[in-house]
């Protein structure tokens, strides 16, 4: 059982970027969690906790019933750490803004969702 412990301790100290490998936090969105927005609204935008790989990263609206809505495409030169797209207006309803991004400094990829609700 040392053995092993020493040789994970050994992996760790010879690939220090995976010891630093963390989730990307979410610090805002727009629309944000259970916010109501109107059906003019056509943008769309998750800020993190650091800079993304807007390359690497992907966003899409599904409905509470997890099917796919539209795909949306992140701008290439939006701020460092945020993920923008506009262009899908929706009907009124209940929606999920999905996202996966790579982090830059890492390459660690995280996803998860945003749920929020679209009224007349």
């Amino acid at each position: 059982m040392r053995r092993l412990v020493a040789v994970a301790l050994l992996a760790g100290s010879l690939t220090p970027s995976l010891a630093l490998a963390r989730a990307m936090l979410i610090t805002a969105s727009f629309p944000s969690a259970q916010q109501v927005v109107d059906t003019q609204n056509a943008h769309y935008s998750v800020r993190f906790d650091g800079p993304v790989d807007h390359r690497q990263s992907s966003m899409s609206i599904t409905g509470t019933d997890g099917k796919l809505v539209g795909t949306l495409h992140p701008l290439l030169d939006s701020a460092t750490d945020v993920l923008f797209a506009t262009g899908l207006r929706l009907p009124a309803g209940d929606y999920q803004l999905h996202f996966s991004v790579r982090s830059v400094p890492d390459g660690e990829v995280s996803s998860g969702y945003v749920p929020f609700t679209v009224k007349q």
